[in-house]
């Protein structure tokens, strides 16, 4: 018997972690890939309050360390559901069933594919998701980014310095991103702002060689010879494990409020897999805490 079970080893799930060991609860970590979650793919952090710069797998090295130090259990193991019966919570892996009196799902989101022909052939062939993790097979090379927010922003921003050119891709002319990044983009000579466009074909033989692009007004097209393929177009959530126990949005997200009190009593939904306006580290980690005080109050009521 678990007091708090959290599924998911992001910021969230770990910042949950270190809340609920804190205030002396009995605590499981359940993570079907490895801690740390997307931050640990960015090359630099500079917007979290009070570290003005670390990397992405430091940020999650130090936290994992904490909670664990702290007595948090960490499985690696993958969540296929949870039964309730009463007010006790189990839940079931690919491995075995864990009992708890409270659960917060921390399960984050995954990467949002293009969906276009041979993009799924060609990961790891010219196709990434991770610049931090991929970039420096491309050094010295023709690259491009697609996206418009800050993750695209970053890993353009991260390989201009490796690469000798980069195309940014975004299919309107304004970007979502921070103005701070763009701009330290706009004075480098090698990153090429491809506007009102999207990419439209992979073109290359066992790798990738060309990427086809396309106007979104004109609808003109043109081919661009680059070796390597960022796509930084958002994510998108992963919660069909939980779809008949709480109440997702259209969209798939956990309908948690700022409580993170999801339609299930006694199950929490902290980080990126919930309804939220802002989703940064600063905001995963505020619901990892007010998960965490929240099923330690629930905890008490059982």
């Amino acid at each position: 018997m678990y007091e708090i079970v959290i599924i998911g080893a992001g910021t969230a799930g770990l910042t949950a972690a270190v809340y609920g060991c804190r205030a002396g609860r009995r605590v499981l970590l359940l993570e079907e890939n490895i801690y740390g979650g997307q931050i640990v793919n960015a090359a630099e952090v500079e917007n979290y309050p009070g570290i003005p710069q670390i990397s992405g797998f430091e940020f999650a090295e130090n936290l994992y360390r904490q909670a664990t130090e702290l007595g948090a259990e960490f499985r690696y193991e993958k969540v296929h559901k949870i039964e309730v019966q009463g007010k006790e919570k189990t839940v079931v892996t690919n491995r075995q069933k864990y009992t708890a009196k409270a659960v917060i799902l921390a399960t984050g989101a995954k990467n949002r594919h293009l969906g276009i022909a041979r993009e799924e052939e060609l990961i790891g062939k010219g196709v990434s998701y991770c610049a931090a993790c991929d970039g420096a097979f491309y050094r010295g090379r023709d690259v491009a980014v697609v996206g418009g927010g800050n993750t695209a922003l970053e890993d353009a921003q991260f390989l201009a310095g490796i690469c000798r050119s980069v195309y940014l891709i975004h299919r309107r002319k304004h970007f979502r991103g921070e103005d701070r990044l763009l701009q330290k983009l706009r004075k480098k000579e090698n990153v090429h702002l491809v506007l009102d466009s999207e990419v439209v074909g992979l073109e290359g033989e066992e790798r990738l060689a060309f990427v086809a692009v396309r106007r979104t007004d004109t609808k003109e097209e043109q081919i661009l010879p680059v070796a390597g393929l960022f796509i930084a177009i958002g994510q998108i959530p992963d919660n069909h494990a939980f779809s008949s126990l709480v109440n997702l949005d259209e969209n798939g997200y956990i309908q948690a409020l700022e409580d993170c009190r999801t339609s299930a009593e006694g199950i929490f939904a902290a980080g990126d897999c919930r309804t939220k306006e802002v989703r940064q580290l600063a905001t995963a980690a505020a619901d990892g805490a007010v998960a965490a005080l929240a099923a330690c109050r629930a905890e008490d009521d059982v």
